[in-house]
């Protein structure tokens, strides 16, 4: 993690650690999205051709799994999926590559706490989906934490 101090605040990233992921995915010449998934978009384990090397598929969710302390905008995605580490598919692996031109747009990007937050209010915001799962079934739930207008914690 990069964290700089100036008069303006803190900004907390992981820009080097973006880079690497991208130019040891070879997505370091990418073309650059302006989102993380698709709205709506939605895998089961059934989609797609099995991949033939998993671990990559597992090494690059576990990877990206990390950039989320500092990248909570794809935390959803990323966390949709290592859902399906254990049943891979291309459909998977291009969803996660979807994920990596993202980040190619702004590798830099991470979470800013600036000095003029004055107020220490606390602010708290919740969204659930109902069973949006084909397989399980199950609701889904995020949320995020402000102090002042900065995050301080999300899923």
């Amino acid at each position: 993690m990069e964290a700089k101090i100036s008069d303006n605040g803190l900004n907390i990233c992981q820009r080097k650690y973006a880079l690497d992921i991208l130019n040891d995915t070879l997505f370091l010449d990418c073309k650059p999205i302006n989102t993380p998934m698709m709205p709506g978009f939605l895998l089961s384990s059934n989609d797609g051709t099995p991949l033939s090397d998993p671990s990559s598929y597992q090494r690059l969710i576990g990877r990206l799994l990390y950039l989320t302390a500092t990248r909570p905008v794809i935390t959803y995605d990323v966390h949709h999926l290592s859902q399906f580490v254990s049943a891979r598919t291309d459909r998977h692996m291009a969803a996660s590559h979807r994920i990596l031109c993202y980040i190619k747009s702004s590798p830099g990007k991470g979470l800013f706490y600036p000095t003029s937050n004055r107020t220490l209010s606390v602010k708290g915001f919740f969204d659930s989906d109902w069973a949006p799962c084909t397989e399980a079934r199950k609701s889904i739930m995020g949320f995020c934490i402000f102090l002042g207008t900065s995050l301080v914690s999300g899923r």
